[in-house]
């Protein structure tokens, strides 16, 4: 019997063609919550752009990759990245005229890149930001997760200064910037299981890109979206319909959860 399901959001919660989510994907997630099964956002994006879930009764959220983890107001897991790591590579970006943004429980950027248009239109389609985020002033509060806006060759002069740092690619212009240390949601999804005394088998997640493959591995169930990566659906379980043609509703509905 499964107790808990994880979600991630663009491209799977939300439509892949316009980030709406759609009417049977509300009333499957309301349907799991009257059942009593447990319902966790699992995303990369950043704390402050979960919130509207929370009017639909989330409390649970894995963001920034599975950097921070919030029941409620309580932190159940987070990744720190060092003062040290985010002032090197704020300074390298800044010399090199590079955007770089910093996962907070906010969304900030280094102030570059507000008249590009490569990262303008990154940040529509990646998390649906219209207008610029605010720029971070002092980076001495904690960050969760740092991301470079770069093409590969531009990345290059960054793998090439930073030899101890980890450099993963998400997107064709968007790389998350690690330590030692990789956050991924997988890593995230133990913490939340530990913490409401969940086994992994009794566990769903629904994704669509390479940074869902480990989380849909670690589950009993993993359920890759119809308009996903090829990679994920051949480590998937099974291979649901689009997120814009109702495919969790229908995976929901195959397994008999709802």
């Amino acid at each position: 019997m499964y107790k808990i399901v994880f979600f991630d959001v663009d491209g799977t919660l939300l439509s892949e063609t316009d980030r709406s989510m759609p009417l049977s994907t509300q009333q499957a997630i309301i349907q799991l919550m009257e059942q009593g099964i447990k319902v966790v956002i699992a995303t990369g994006r950043p704390y402050s752009l979960c919130q509207d879930f929370k009017s639909m009764g989330f409390d649970t959220f894995i963001s920034a990759n599975g950097a921070l983890v919030k029941w409620n107001d309580q932190t159940i897991h987070k990744s720190v990245i060092t003062e040290e790591t985010v002032q090197g590579v704020s300074a390298f970006a800044e010399l090199n005229g590079h955007s770089l943004s910093y996962f907070t429980e906010q969304y900030m950027m280094n102030g570059i890149g507000h008249d590009n248009q490569r990262v303008i239109h990154t940040l529509k389609e990646t998390l649906s930001i219209i207008d610029f985020p605010e720029k971070m002033v002092s980076v001495t509060e904690e960050i969760y997760g740092m991301c470079l806006y770069a093409d590969d060759s531009e990345a290059q002069k960054f793998v090439d200064k930073f030899p101890t740092l980890k450099f993963k690619r998400w997107h064709n212009y968007v790389m998350n910037v690690y330590e030692e240390f990789e956050a991924t949601k997988s890593s995230a999804i133990k913490k939340v299981l530990e913490h409401f005394n969940f086994s992994s088998s009794e566990a769903v997640a629904f994704g669509d890109g390479g940074n869902d493959i480990d989380m849909l591995e670690y589950v009993g169930l993993g359920i890759a979206m119809g308009n996903g990566e090829q990679e994920l659906k051949e480590k998937a379980d099974f291979v649901t319909k689009k997120a814009s043609e109702d495919g969790i509703s229908y995976a929901l509905k195959k397994f008999g959860i709802i």
